[in-house]
């Protein structure tokens, strides 16, 4: 036990769920003083020591508890993975190791969860002095509606949970971008290029896409309720779980396009190009077919 005959370096042996591990009463109350571990070694408590090995037990997950002596010792961990970073949370949570908790909830924030390096007011001022581009940069969870970012380059930017409803986005190009959630309702998006974008679960309601470049792109779960698609290009587009109810695609080019689980209801898909498209498990009740070019498509 620690008591006041041991010293603040005095070795502690202690077994947390069967692993062994050693340390000092210094390391378990000096760097987190408000610690469970810290009042129990304080020397204010008796601690129940195993009369055979003089180990004290805690009867916890032992396997990240290396990486909480680390802490404790030297204020810093190794990279983990998300899933030991939870693990490990657990473990900081039940010792009361604030500091510890602070940090993992720190060192847990994803690439994806970093604040945008932009600001709305910067983006306007950009589109105010001229047409900048915009390839690469992070612009996530940022409200860039009602402007006008028409012509503006997008490619390989991060635009996770970006807003852009109506606003005006004509030939701009998203080619390769990560948009996944985003919002582009009521968007002027006419002649955009979205070739090999993943929009997936994003919302496109009643969006103008005409003569849009959406080849190779990922619109996994996408709304594209009432959107314009007129002569849309979606050749090889995976469209899985998408919802484009009341949609006009007449002329639109689906060619190899994945539509398993769509929902094509009250679409207009006449004169559309839709050879070599699985449509066994589309939705289709109410949509227009007229003058469409089947081949090759299963139906």
């Amino acid at each position: 036990m620690a008591s006041p005959s041991h010293s603040s370096t005095s070795p502690i042996l202690l077994n947390i769920g069967g692993r062994t591990y050693a340390t000092t009463v210094d390391t378990l109350t000096h760097r987190e003083p408000d610690s469970m571990l810290a009042a129990m070694f304080s020397g204010r408590h008796t601690v129940p020591k195993d009369p055979d090995t003089g180990m004290v037990f805690i009867d916890r997950d032992g396997k990240h508890f290396r990486h909480i002596l680390n802490w404790l010792r030297d204020g810093v961990l190794p990279l983990l993975h998300d899933s030991q970073y939870q693990e490990l949370l657990r473990e900081a949570e039940y010792y009361q190791l604030i500091g510890l908790v602070d940090y993992i909830n720190e060192n847990m924030k994803k690439p994806d969860d970093e604040d945008p390096e932009l600001t709305r007011r910067d983006i306007i001022k950009c589109i105010q002095s001229e047409r900048l581009r915009f390839r690469g940069v992070n612009l996530s969870q940022l409200n860039l509606s009602k402007l006008d970012l028409s012509f503006v380059d997008f490619t390989f930017a991060c635009l996770k949970n970006t807003v852009f409803s109506h606003a005006n986005l004509q030939k701009a190009k998203f080619g390769d971008v990560e948009a996944v959630g985003s919002n582009f309702e009521d968007a002027n998006l006419r002649e955009c290029e979205f070739l090999g974008a993943n929009l997936s679960g994003s919302t496109l309601d009643r969006a103008s896409l005409q003569s849009a470049n959406l080849q190779d792109a990922s619109l996994v779960d996408c709304s594209f309720c009432k959107a314009d698609l007129r002569s849309a290009h979606l050749q090889s587009a995976n469209l899985a779980g998408a919802n484009l109810t009341g949609a006009n695609l007449e002329g639109a080019n689906l060619k190899g396009a994945k539509l398993a689980g769509t929902n094509l209801q009250g679409a207009n898909l006449q004169r559309a190009y839709l050879r070599e498209v699985d449509l066994r498990e589309t939705l289709l009740e109410g949509a227009k077919l007229g003058g469409a070019n089947l081949l090759g498509a299963i139906r």
